[in-house]
């Protein structure tokens, strides 16, 4: 009979656990195995492979050699006649006696058939592994791939050294013996069946009949890691003793096999891991044992042996825990997306992820990390941290795909308001303290994330620009009459336009002072754009009435005064296309009115006008004009009422230096009186008004004193007021102001050289109308008659 070693690899212990013996029935037991991986506990079904590779290493190339017997059938374990039955440690082998027949063969060839009768072909070998790899690739727990690798790297050296030595190996088990062979590998038998109870001090009694296997299957954690610590160091102290200098295969057999089962244990730790937040979840107990079986291995095991032995290497298990809590977090946070429905939306699926965080943070705060802690594990940074990982991977994702204004403001804001909102996980309570986190979003992506939505929302802004000038010209068509709120017109334009504003501006401040910036500067240049677009379409419409007109000055006031106060320093750019915008409504306004009493000012300074009233129509027109203007935003109100004010004096006095009819004697008198009442009338009116334009009050008094003055030499006295009060005056109206007299050529020529020696000294001093830009007479036009050639004469 070949060397045999019992392997335990599962089952429950006692005369039913499913074992093998390393040699020709390891092999068949594995195969047996391969077939059935649901015998297996669900941590140790991913390492049967590799431990029926160790099988056929250890056996040598003449186990799957082709010229083997291929089509023998494979028994299974409870068929398998050579070898011993397994038993457990405690229990009395007893021995098979061989059948008389048997006994008169030699041993010779009883053995060789044996052997040839129980060696799998190559088939066999193939069909179970495939079989095998099926099953674990659609059922077995994902695995770290670098963990059995990095605790056999060294093992498997040994396992090829010794294939090589096999027939001297199996020269030396036969001039030993049977007996020799199986006395020599008792020890192993402590990981399949009963380990030392001093391994466990006195420790419960139903663990003292379970396996290694056993125990990681049940998830006695700690029991299966003192266990294999107790044989890891018999198995030094063996090496140590020079106890397998005669057979380093056996030594490599029993070594791999505390290895699998370390492996093991290292697989259920993330199984459990993985298992934590799922729907069922883990008892706390099990979480805070898997906390002390890391900590005690890390004890175990603080560094490397110095003669760079693979046992007792360090297995960084505390490593591979925060690896399966990676990966915990990075597959329930992609469950998310795996479940996304066609159609559904951006906000939909980060609003799922949010709900998916948020209860797994809390389920680790309340139930996870206490359970870590009171074994001394810090639980809370590892998953916050994982989580933090996952979010930040699926987001990148995300963002990648993302496309629109909408769906990268959604990605913005959910990153920086949403996931980094204290409250995110619902209650302050919950907060345990943390380190800081790193960006969410790499800065470059967040860069790139801000600019793209800039670029979107610049087009969409300019959309919504047009769309009001679309409602805005719908209800010019409709003629509409603009409302008035707290005694102002009111438009929906400036309504509109700061709600644009404002939203957008609003919406990229919650993300990043950068973004509100860039927003703003999107706004302005697109408000910019818009006020000459909107002046044209309207001034163009048939919609110019006096309410439209001051609807919109008030609207460009509005845009001055809150916009420029809600955002100052932002918005100097608009300044100027305001202005020129409200100078325009301001001055096709004028225009109406002006056209509207222009054919008044005719009749005045005639003979009729002497006898009758001929002011009163104008003044009725001023009164219903300023009756719009009283809805007006006050700054604008003012200066166009002060515009007409001085529309009205000027357009008065331009009629009385160019008279239809001349007054003489009696008739001059009578004028100068007239003027000097409608004078009058002319400045109770704009009083009332509100006018704050006092200066336009001694042009027209001036004149009709200069018309009326019965004492020749006090007119000079009168041209010097008029001409120290309106610095604009020119030579060619004292003229005409003159030829409205008649005083000879003599005195006239006096009073005009005095005139222009009076105008060059106010030019020059510069008077107090030309410092405060007050013009009447410049824009007054004064013909050049025959009575002015007289007087000049």
């Amino acid at each position: 009979m070949g060397l045999r070693w019992r392997v335990g690899l599962g089952g429950s212990g006692g005369r039913g656990q499913l074992g093998g013996s390393w040699g020709v029935p390891a092999v068949g037991h594995s195969l047996w195995l391969l077939q059935r991986p649901q015998r297996l506990g669900p941590a140790l079904r991913p390492l049967l492979g590799r431990l029926l590779l160790a099988a056929l290493l250890c056996l040598g190339p003449s186990v799957y050699s082709p010229g083997s017997s291929a089509a023998t059938k494979m028994p299974s374990p409870q068929t398998v006649a050579s070898g011993p039955e397994l038993h457990n440690a405690r229990e009395p082998v007893v021995p098979q006696i061989p059948a008389q027949g048997t006994r008169k063969a030699s041993s010779e060839d009883a053995s060789s058939a044996h052997r040839e009768g129980l060696r799998p072909g190559l088939g066999t070998l193939r069909r179970a592994f495939s079989k095998a790899s099926q099953w674990a690739s659609g059922c077995a727990p994902q695995e770290d791939p670098g963990l059995l690798r990095r605790s056999s790297r060294l093992l498997f050296r040994s396992l090829r050294r010794a294939r090589d030595e096999g027939p001297a190996a199996d020269q030396t088990q036969a001039a030993t013996g049977p007996g020799v062979a199986h006395g020599r590998e008792a020890p192993s038998r402590a990981i399949d069946g009963v380990s030392p109870q001093s391994s466990t001090g006195a420790g419960p009694a139903e663990l003292e009949d379970k396996s290694v296997a056993d125990l990681i299957t049940e998830r006695k954690l700690l029991a299966a890691f003192e266990q294999l610590r107790h044989l890891e160091t018999r198995l030094v102290a063996e090496k140590a003793s020079r106890t397998f200098e005669q057979d380093p295969t056996g030594f490599a057999r029993r070594a791999m096999d505390l290895c699998l089962h370390y492996d093991g244990l290292a697989a259920e730790i993330g199984a459990i891991v993985l298992e934590t937040l799922g729907p069922d979840g883990v008892d706390a107990a099990v979480l805070a044992e898997l906390a002390r079986v890391v900590r005690a291995e890390e004890e175990a095991h603080p560094e490397p042996p110095a003669d760079g032995d693979f046992l007792c290497t360090p297995r960084h298990w505390r490593q591979h825990w925060e690896d399966a809590v990676r990966r915990s977090a990075r597959e329930r946070v992609q469950q998310v997306s795996a479940g996304e429905a066609p159609g559904s939306g951006l906000a939909q699926l980060l609003d799922e992820l949010g709900r998916l965080v948020r209860h797994d943070l809390q389920k680790v705060q309340l139930e996870v990390h206490p359970a870590y802690a009171a074994a001394g594990y810090p639980a809370w940074e590892a998953y916050r941290r994982a989580f933090h990982g996952a979010v930040a991977q699926r987001l990148q994702e995300l963002a990648h795909d993302a496309h629109g204004c909408e769906q990268l403001y959604t990605l913005l804001d959910w990153a920086s308001n949403v996931y980094s909102s204290p409250d995110f996980l619902g209650s302050q309570d919950l907060a345990l303290p943390s380190e800081p986190l790193p960006p969410l979003l790499a800065p470059d992506v967040w860069a790139r994330l801000e600019s793209d939505y800039a670029s979107f929302l610049e087009t969409k802004i300019a959309s919504c620009f047009d769309g009001i000038l679309q409602e805005e010209q719908s209800r010019w068509v409709a003629a509409e009459a603009p409302d008035v709120l707290q005694g102002h017109y009111h438009t929906s334009l400036s309504v509109d336009v700061h709600m644009l504003v404002a939203q957008h501006v609003k919406a990229a401040g919650v993300i990043s002072a950068e973004l509100e910036a860039t927003t703003l500067q999107i706004c302005t240049r697109a408000l910019g754009l818009f006020l000459p677009r909107f002046e044209k379409a309207f001034l163009e419409s048939g919609a110019v009435s006096e309410p439209n007109l001051c609807a919109n000055i008030n609207a460009c006031e509005e845009f001055r005064t809150h916009l420029l106060a809600r955002f100052p320093g932002s918005l100097e750019e608009l300044e100027k296309p305001l202005v020129a915008a409200t100078c325009a409504f301001q001055k096709q306004l004028l225009q109406g009115f002006q056209g509207d009493v222009q054919p008044l000012f005719k009749v005045l300074c005639t003979k009729a006008w002497l006898t009758q009233d001929m002011l009163q129509p104008l003044l009725d027109k001023v009164v219903a004009f300023a009756g719009h203007l009283e809805h007006v935003v006050p700054p604008r109100a003012q200066e166009t009422l002060q515009e007409v004010h001085r529309y009205v004096v000027r357009e008065y006095l331009a009629q009385a230096l160019r008279p239809r009819e001349r007054f003489r004697g009696v008739e001059r008198v009578s004028g100068s009186q007239k003027m000097g009442l409608d004078a009058q009338a002319i400045g109770n009116t704009f009083q009332d008004l509100g006018s704050e334009a006092t200066w336009l009050g001694r042009a027209i008094p001036c004149v009709a004193d200069i018309l009326g003055e019965t004492y020749k030499d006090d007119i000079r006295r009168h041209l010097e007021t008029l001409i120290r009060s309106y610095p604009d005056i020119r030579r060619d109206h004292v003229l005409a102001i003159l030829a409205l007299r008649r005083l000879g050529h003599r005195r006239n020529q006096h009073l005009l050289t005095h005139a222009q020696d009076l105008l060059r000294a106010v030019a020059k001093a510069g008077g107090p109308g030309a410092a405060e830009g007050h013009v009447l007479f410049e824009e007054i036009e004064v013909p050049t008659s025959m009575d002015v050639l007289v007087t000049c004469i």
